[in-house]
């Protein structure tokens, strides 16, 4: 496989933006295919089952670009349906996204760590499996906080609205008042309102750490690049970057030149995934 093969990046919308802009930064050369199956969204509260095999229509999409790697840039996706993807594909390098309980319970001096993701994210095995190990080795105790609507609002471009933020509020409030003195942000969209989790922390006083995955996740799939020998480090400019979406062009557009200030072409494929 050729190093100047592009790298494909997928979430159910927005959200795997936040994961692309680390992507983008660590590894300037490589061309990017970003995929937002808005049309498809919320992955949350859908069956494990339907989430695997939509991540498998979407690999399978990718592939007709011949990629070299692809990003998982969905938690719900990543718990629901990697271990399918790496047994489909075993040649190509893949790389979820982990809730980044490690890292907070590093940080943590309260012991008690807040865990902001999706229903589906935080009823995986794979999730639940993490917790447990993580929990019996460090001692800190994680609470989590099932997010229902906020992705969802973040989707809509809500970033700063009063909904959003009373959404936000709910959530966090019960964590903080447990003592949760650092947040995971277990859900790729979530960094996009980081401003209104910082504005919900800030009554109460005491300094809340925000745990976000993105930048590990540049670093791993650096890592498995350089192992394999795929890195493109030779190129002359900025790599290419494209986009599709099951959902709308206009939509997907906005988002990337509002919150990335990019502006890469977008084409909307929903037909070609039924």
């Amino acid at each position: 496989m050729s190093n100047s093969a592009p790298i494909g990046i997928f979430d159910s919308g927005i959200g795997g933006l936040s994961v692309l802009r680390h992507v983008r930064t660590l590894l300037p050369h490589e061309a990017l295919l970003y995929f937002a199956d808005s049309g498809f969204a919320p992955y949350g509260e859908k069956p494990e089952s339907v989430i695997v095999e939509r991540a498998l229509a979407i690999a399978a999409f990718l592939l007709r670009f011949n990629i070299k790697a692809m990003v998982v840039a969905c938690n719900t996706a990543t718990a629901a349906a990697i271990a399918a993807l790496r047994e489909r594909y075993p040649d190509l390098q893949v790389v979820g996204v982990e809730p980044g309980l490690k890292p907070a319970a590093a940080l943590t001096r309260s012991g008690v760590v807040g865990v902001l993701a999706t229903a589906g994210t935080l009823a995986s095995d794979k999730f639940q499996k993490l917790q447990q190990q993580i929990s019996a080795a460090t001692g800190v105790t994680f609470i989590a906080q099932a997010c229902n609507g906020l992705a969802d609002q973040i989707e809509k471009g809500e970033l700063q609205s009063r909904d959003t933020a009373a959404l936000v509020q709910r959530y966090v409030a019960p964590l903080l008042a447990q003592k949760a003195d650092t947040l995971v942000l277990g859900c790729t969209h979530y960094p996009f309102v980081e401003p209104l989790i910082a504005s919900a922390t800030a009554a109460t006083g005491t300094p809340v750490q925000l745990v976000d995955t993105g930048a590990p996740v540049a670093r791993q799939l650096e890592r498995l690049l350089s192992q394999h020998g795929l890195l493109h480090t030779n190129a002359p400019s900025q790599g290419a970057l494209s986009a599709y979406t099951t959902g709308s062009r206009t939509t997907l557009a906005t988002a990337f030149r509002v919150l990335l200030d990019l502006n890469p072409p977008v084409d909307e494929v929903a037909g070609q995934m039924d």
